[in-house]
């Protein structure tokens, strides 16, 4: 088993370039069944930590609420980052919430159509969910 930190190093400046970019991440969280459900989503790599954003009703939501565990990919050609680890996931603050989905909607679609989408946004209950990465697994950064 290796460490938080032996995982951390594999973050290293071409892999944070590489995940800082707006690409898309595919998510698996863990349903009731044991089966893993898959989606995309928008992140941002934000220090040592994976952000992302959802509507609190919405079905990985309620899947991380039940079991915290995740696998997240970005991948381009032969280049992928694979990083799993348990999510924390954080609703009090709606104010924050939204905040954050507008600045990943800022992130994939520029600073007008981002802001734009802010009151679509604040009809749902929004949580931010941050994932606490646990292990990095990268193929094509001449590892």
């Amino acid at each position: 088993m290796i460490t938080q930190a032996e995982a951390l190093e594999k973050l290293t400046p071409a892999v944070r370039a590489f995940l800082d970019e707006p690409r898309y991440a595919v998510v698996a969280s863990i349903q009731e069944d044991g089966l893993p459900h898959l989606t995309v989503v928008w992140y941002r790599l934000q220090h040592d930590t994976v952000l992302m954003n959802e509507g609190r009703k919405r079905t990985r939501a309620r899947h991380l609420r039940r079991d915290p565990r995740l696998a997240f990919c970005v991948e381009d050609g032969t280049r992928y980052v694979t990083i799993t680890g348990a999510c924390e996931l954080q609703s009090v603050d709606q104010e924050h919430a939204l905040a954050d989905i507008v600045s990943l909607a800022i992130r994939y679609h520029g600073e007008e159509q981002g802001r734009a989408m802010q009151s679509f946004f604040a009809q749902e209950q929004r949580e931010t969910i941050l994932l606490h990465i646990e292990s990095v697994h990268t193929r094509g950064f001449d590892d």
